[in-house]
């Protein structure tokens, strides 16, 4: 109990620490464009043409490489529940200072009401990747650099509980097939930076 409550507080620190990291990262583009607006307010217009293509670029790039809600949702143990990646990221390895590391983080949400069996886990600490173009396969870091296991059995119908595994990813791979124990494969899903 102690090391769930552990590592749903880890995930919470991950996931404030990325969403400083992209605000951070947002921050200098919406300081470029308030003097390009105020710019063009006095009638100087070729400062704002120069910086609002750049500016929608990076967010093209962005979003491209974003996972988006509902975008990668898969059914677990028949119907009885589904996985849904809410991101894919390169990180970097804490220990070697490698960005050879790709936290897939997701979702896994209960449906059904009842025939749910105490031994229908979700080991996502066996999640493993698939290069899709040389099908070569990658397993995680370790046991400790995941949440382990997700118990169908201890969530109620439609509660979700929320899980990670760090994957070691060579650096020149962008997009894998992801595999999650008793879950429909997950394809083509793009790694972000």
């Amino acid at each position: 109990m102690q090391f769930t409550k552990f590592v749903l507080t880890l995930q919470r620190t991950l996931d404030a620490l990325n969403t400083k990291i992209s605000s951070s990262a947002i921050a200098p583009s919406q300081i470029d464009n308030t003097p390009a607006a105020n710019t063009n307010q006095t009638s100087t217009p070729a400062p704002e043409v120069f910086s609002s293509p750049e500016v929608t670029a990076q967010s093209a790039t962005t979003s491209s490489e974003t996972i988006q809600p509902g975008q990668f949702v898969q059914p677990a143990f028949g119907k009885k529940a589904e996985v849904e990646l809410l991101s894919v990221k390169r990180i970097k390895d804490p220990e070697t200072g490698n960005r050879d590391v790709v936290n897939v983080q997701m979702r896994i949400r209960r449906l059904a009401a009842d025939r749910v069996s105490p031994a229908e886990l979700i080991g996502v600490s066996n999640t493993t990747a698939r290069n899709p173009e040389t099908s070569e396969t990658y397993k995680p870091i370790s046991f400790d650099r995941s949440t382990g296991s997700v118990s169908l059995f201890s969530l109620r119908p439609n509660a979700s509980a929320d899980a990670y595994v760090w994957l070691r990813i060579p650096q020149d791979v962008n997009t894998l097939d992801i595999f999650v124990p008793d879950t429909a494969a997950f394809k083509n899903v793009p790694i972000s930076n």
